[in-house]
């Protein structure tokens, strides 16, 4: 009898006053019952985090979404911002326009909204956060004029995806990345989607 496929997250030591997912660090696998493998087929290594010179005009904090180019900005001081890459909406999907972090959560439970059940029935009305769940690690919800808007900022469990317009407007990041730009961003802070 074959045994099952071994399963993998990565988990990085927590160093106190870092987040949980520098940069720097080292992965280190952990096996975790349930969770899906790691996968890098057809990662793009451009679409990994670095620090970069930015002189877009937008005030620290500001995260700026360059849907195009599938980067997004974290807009630091000094003419600097910190750079990830991203997916973005599919044709049809894209969008522009201005946006708050409205809240953020862990873990989030997905809840697609009643229009993409209706176009991809097959989904279930919600699902519990964990490795499985389509909103990965972390998810940044995107509030327009107070209200929520459906769209959000959130990892993803098939990262091969950065670098692709895959999604129904959400911007989807690895979960490492989005954990890392989840610890530096508050509620509140200003989403320009170019």
């Amino acid at each position: 009898m074959v045994p099952p496929p071994r399963r993998y997250v990565v988990v990085r030591p927590r160093v106190a006053g870092r987040p949980s997912f520098p940069m720097a660090q080292p992965a280190v696998p952990v096996r975790m019952p349930g969770a899906p493998a790691p996968m890098t087929r057809g990662f793009d290594p451009k679409f990994l985090p670095t620090v970069v010179d930015y002189d877009g005009g937008y005030a620290e904090g500001t995260i700026v979404i360059d849907s195009r180019a599938r980067y997004l900005y974290l807009v630091e001081a000094g003419g600097k911002a910190r750079r990830y890459g991203i997916g973005v909406g599919r044709e049809g999907f894209g969008w522009s326009g201005r946006a708050r972090i409205g809240r953020k959560a862990e873990w989030p439970r997905w809840t697609p909204p009643a229009e993409m059940r209706k176009r991809q029935p097959y989904l279930p009305v919600s699902m519990e956060g964990g490795p499985h769940n389509p909103l990965g690690a972390r998810a940044l919800y995107l509030y327009r004029n107070g209200a929520d808007s459906l769209y959000r900022i959130h990892g993803s469990n098939e990262p091969w995806t950065i670098g692709r317009a895959v999604s129904s407007g959400c911007f989807r990041m690895r979960n490492e990345d989005v954990v890392d730009l989840y610890e530096r961003v508050p509620v509140g802070a200003q989403v320009v989607v170019l």
